[in-house]
């Protein structure tokens, strides 16, 4: 199966890329984008095989001071790391992609779709929320309060594999705990700009609750909805969340590949 990866320069950032599968006429590429803390190998090492042997082009993207793109002195923002994104298509010469972004990758998808909606045909926002008041006091409390022994372990031993500089752990997580913080929310006139054929997809466990999937759905113009049982991520392999145990991915893919041919 073809395999090539490099670096798109976006502003300082080198944003690192992998490109799996051959292109197809009919279609463009799926792109992913992990949740914070995680990397291409930890949120997508199951689901990338399977689409694959579905004959997909599927690119990845390790979004900044995640995985093997290294940070630089900016925030952490959806927006920039969309920029960053349309630098990876840029360099790839890609027109447009289907776009799924999971968790806070799905906040940079949506901020894709929004700053460059002729570039994304399909996107698909996997556990993520679009206004802050989608999770409790308590989750923003936690956040606040959070520090790195909070991390999970498969977050902490993927990245000391790759980057076992001494500093790097701390900062991808503060990283992502102020992106998550400052996270100020679209209104519903932004994502009323979404043109993207859009599945907003959760589990029934999910950090926010269905009810937040369902106005979403309501928000996002023609969105679809799948809700489905399980957790934050094991839908889709997201090791942290399924251990590795990828029978609820299995089951999910179906949909996934249905809602893209539709």
């Amino acid at each position: 199966m073809t395999f090539t990866h490099g670096y798109a320069a976006s502003g300082d950032l080198r944003m690192y890329y992998e490109v799996h599968g051959h292109p197809r006429a009919d279609k463009p590429p799926l792109l992913l984008i992990p949740g914070g803390g995680s990397s291409i190998e930890t949120n997508f090492a199951g689901l990338i095989p399977a689409l694959l042997a579905e004959s997909l082009q599927v690119i990845a993207v390790d979004e900044e001071g995640h995985g093997r793109t290294a940070a630089t002195g900016r925030p952490l923002t959806a927006e920039n790391s969309a920029d960053d994104v349309k630098a990876v298509m840029d360099e790839l010469k890609v027109d447009s992609v289907d776009v799924l972004g999971f968790s806070a990758g799905g906040h940079t998808a949506l901020a894709l779709a929004m700053r460059y909606p002729a570039s994304v045909r399909c996107l698909i926002t996997a556990s993520s929320f679009v206004s802050r008041d989608a999770v409790g006091d308590e989750f923003w409390d936690g956040m606040a309060n959070a520090t790195l022994s909070d991390m999970p372990e498969a977050y902490k031993d993927a990245d000391s594999r790759l980057n076992p500089e001494p500093g790097h752990l701390e900062r991808m997580f503060e990283l992502d705990r102020q992106r998550i913080l400052t996270f100020p929310g679209w209104t519903d006139e932004e994502l009323h700009r979404i043109t993207a054929r859009t599945l907003v997809l959760s589990a029934d466990r999910d950090v926010m609750s269905p009810e937040h999937a369902v106005r979403m759905s309501r928000v996002i113009p023609g969105a679809r909805l799948m809700i489905v049982p399980g957790t934050h991520g094991d839908y889709l392999g997201e090791l942290a969340a399924s251990g590795g145990d990828l029978r609820a991915m299995r089951t999910t893919i179906p949909y996934l590949l249905r809602f893209l041919d539709e």
